[in-house]
């Protein structure tokens, strides 16, 4: 018999620390394909599409990413942005998701850009870091230590994926913002496909369904006591957290086997 393995499933309420709505991944059901992502400085300002991952190998196998194209006659400083208060929700900058990354495919090297801005429109600026590879997926790594405890809450994400002058138009595809470390991201994709979590946004209950048995279910807050815990032995359960304060939770499963992996949903 394999060794139980734990793995993590990050909920989120009203007041968080990661991404409110995260991680933007693009995917039918998840976060960020449904948003509204407006263009800006790119010339004709063309739309931000969502279409089939044209490079499903390496680092990112998602179904579904983001393709921006930066035109020649837009400015260095093309992007897309989402609705202030819609798509990711209001959130802070905390030691725990300071770090925030991005998968990125590009033909070129040049700088990403992400800027995190406030409900009044006020900013710190975009942080710039260039890719290092193309023609192949890598994921990008922005430190907003300096955003630590700044307040009011951000809640509007602007990306700028090619962060220069342009002799001509530029693809790039970008994905899995406010992700897992890569090496975690393929691992949970798979397991997704054999562990159920919803409804996602959450009424209080959360019903989990596994093709592993479940053997054990913790539920612990960023202050790190443990508030639920059950042993199940169970492939289907429903946690009833109603009694919960909106925010963000670690749910902890131990199963017969699987390994570590977070998925953010809203409780």
């Amino acid at each position: 018999m394999k060794k139980p393995t734990l793995f993590s499933l990050a909920l989120l309420g009203a007041t968080v620390a990661f991404a409110q709505n995260g991680p933007i991944d693009f995917e039918p059901g998840g976060q960020g394909a449904a948003w509204t992502w407006t263009v800006f400085e790119n010339g004709s300002n063309t739309t931000l599409e969502i279409v089939p991952n044209p490079d499903p190998t390496g680092i990112n196998p998602s179904t579904t990413v983001a393709k921006f194209t930066a035109l020649q006659t837009g400015n260095p400083w093309a992007g897309c942005e989402t609705l202030h208060g819609a798509g990711t929700g209001s959130f802070s900058i905390s030691a725990a998701n300071a770090q925030i990354r991005i998968m990125v495919w590009k033909s070129v090297i040049s700088d990403v850009g992400i800027k995190l801005v406030r409900p009044d429109g006020w900013s710190l600026g975009e942080i710039k870091v260039p890719n290092t590879l193309v023609n192949q997926w890598e994921q990008i790594t922005f430190d907003f230590s300096a955003h630590i405890g700044l307040s009011p809450a951000y809640d509007q994400v602007v990306i700028f994926p090619d962060f220069r002058g342009r002799s001509a138009d530029e693809i790039v595809y970008f994905d899995n913002v406010f992700g897992a470390p890569a090496g975690s991201v393929g691992i949970e994709e798979a397991l997704l496909a054999i562990t159920k979590l919803y409804p996602n946004p959450g009424n209080g209950t959360l019903q989990v369904e596994s093709s592993s048995l479940v053997d054990r279910i913790r539920v612990v807050p960023l202050t790190g006591q443990t508030v639920y815990e059950e042993q199940v032995q169970a492939y289907t359960t429903i946690l009833h957290l109603e009694h919960l304060p909106k925010g963000l939770y670690i749910i902890e499963l131990t199963t017969a086997n699987g390994p570590e992996y977070q998925r953010y949903i809203k409780l």
